[in-house]
């Protein structure tokens, strides 16, 4: 879920971005290499496989549609419950297309 990737990313340094993201303030950039950094290669190529295009593209727009995914689906600075990481990534995927 939405909390399992937040914590992959602060598991790799990245957390004061992501929390950025989830909270009510603005959000911290995050760059193609850090999305990697952050998800790893073998989600990357997952992510690149289903959406059927390169994996520089995918961190690419990653890096530009995460932080406001992520701000979209914590509207009120929490994690929600329930699966909203699905929903989430129904709409990347329609992004990246």
């Amino acid at each position: 879920g939405l909390q399992g990737v937040i914590g992959q990313f602060a598991s790799k340094g990245l957390g004061d971005i992501v929390n950025s993201w989830v909270s009510t303030g603005g959000n911290l950039p995050i760059t193609p290499q850090q999305i990697q950094q952050g998800l790893g290669n073998k989600t990357i190529a997952q992510i690149a496989s289903k959406a059927g295009v390169s994996a520089e593209n995918v961190t690419s727009q990653l890096a530009h549609l995460l932080p406001q995914v992520v701000d979209k689906l914590t509207p009120e600075g929490k994690i929600p419950q329930g699966d909203i990481m699905a929903k989430g990534m129904d709409l990347l995927k329609g992004l990246l297309k």
